[in-house]
């Protein structure tokens, strides 16, 4: 392989974690109200200094995923944590990750396959069962 393809090689990879740390950020930027509502992809690739373009092929290149798939999945993790770490309402938690409830129920749903409520109760019950002794 020649240097100049390995070097790009280095570089997609190097955008794409680049991509993904910047992600993490702005996500708990949002969460803890310093960012308060999450950028569009091409504010994302603004900040990154590349082309909106240019960003998502290089993350699709090299993940075989659009980065709005790994950006979804990111913030589904954090509503995870959030319904099973806390007693939040799950209205407070769509408003806090900028979701009206509804739409943030559906959202939810699609990429669990539970509603928050049913993904508390889950959690909730087997956090119990943790500590059940026989």
């Amino acid at each position: 392989m020649s240097k100049a393809k390995k070097n790009i090689l280095l570089r997609s990879r190097e955008i794409t974690q680049i991509y993904f740390k910047y992600l993490d950020k702005h996500i708990a930027d949002v969460v803890s109200g310093e960012a308060a509502e999450f950028m569009e992809i091409n504010q994302i690739a603004n900040e990154l200094f590349i082309s909106h373009k240019h960003l998502t092929d290089t993350v699709q290149k090299e993940t075989g995923n659009h980065p709005c798939h790994f950006y979804d999945l990111k913030i589904i993790g954090e509503a995870r944590r959030m319904i099973s770490e806390t007693n939040m309402p799950i209205a407070e938690i769509a408003a806090i990750l900028t979701y009206d409830p509804s739409n943030f129920c559906k959202f939810f749903r699609k990429f669990v396959g539970l509603t928050p409520g049913q993904f508390r109760k889950t959690t909730q019950n087997l956090s119990s069962e943790k500590f059940t002794t026989k």
